[in-house]
């Protein structure tokens, strides 16, 4: 158990778990009403500190520029919520909730700690001023951010297949009959075979056609890639702050006085 001493060491100061691993830092220590002894301590949890966890002070312990609590920090931070800003107090049935979810005796605990009907009181100050004065706090925002995944990008080549239209010129043979008269320059070609005979004479015939073939040319080259685009978004959050009002006071602070 820390005393009343240490107390100015514990306050806003990181709080471990029985592993070593930081749990939050310390916001408030709470006393017993009756023996005057610090009980709980409230602990800052979450990523900007918004959600608050309480945690028994009995068995922790101050080490260096820390405190030390014996349960781990999962255990901390699913703690029942309790209202820390009703009064500055915890009520019987708060307090059993907390006992029972840290697996610590309830009867065996009221009984030791608690000899008459007193309640847990929250002190923010140090052990010298814990008793007329208390500390005003509120949260802050704080906006950060992460990153994640948004989407994902896929190039994927396929094939598709288009008709095309090529008009070629085409050559083809094609026979002609031509006649010519028996003249003194060709009567010995006209007479040198036989008078009168049978015979025939082919002649080969040709043409053109197209023909077709196709053959793969790369084009372009495509690739993907990213570029950061920066916009602005508004975010909107609650925090709470503490108000402190005095009675029987002007605003000078001095008492006031009867007439």
């Amino acid at each position: 158990m820390i005393t009343r001493e240490q107390i100015p060491t514990v306050l806003d100061h990181p709080v471990h778990d029985a592993r070593g691993d930081k749990i939050g830092d310390a916001r408030h220590v709470f006393f017993d009403d009756v023996t005057g002894e610090p009980e709980w301590v409230s602990v800052r949890t979450g990523m900007f500190g918004t959600s608050e966890s309480f945690v028994p002070i009995h068995d922790a312990a101050v080490v260096e520029d820390h405190l030390e609590v014996p349960f781990v920090k999962d255990q901390v931070k699913d703690a029942p919520n309790v209202d820390v800003d009703a009064g500055g107090h915890l009520s019987e049935q708060e307090e059993q909730r907390l006992y029972e979810h840290y697996g610590i005796d309830w009867d065996t605990a009221w009984q030791d700690a608690h000899s008459g009907t007193g309640q847990v009181t929250d002190t923010a100050g140090t052990a010298g001023t814990a008793e007329n004065a208390m500390t005003r706090s509120e949260e802050e925002m704080h906006v950060g951010v992460e990153r994640r995944e948004a989407g994902r990008a896929r190039l994927r080549k396929y094939v598709v297949t288009e008709e095309q239209q090529y008009t070629v010129p085409v050559r083809h043979e094609e026979v002609r009959v031509e006649r010519e008269p028996i003249t003194d320059t060709n009567r010995d070609r006209a007479m040198s075979g036989p008078d009168i005979t049978e015979a025939e004479h082919d002649v080969t015939l040709y043409e053109e056609q197209p023909v077709v073939e196709t053959r793969a040319v790369p084009k372009e080259r495509v690739r993907l890639t990213t570029e950061e685009v920066t916009e602005e978004e508004t975010v909107t959050g609650e925090v709470r702050k503490e108000r402190i009002e005095t009675e029987g006071t002007d605003e000078s602070g001095d008492r006031r006085r009867r007439p």
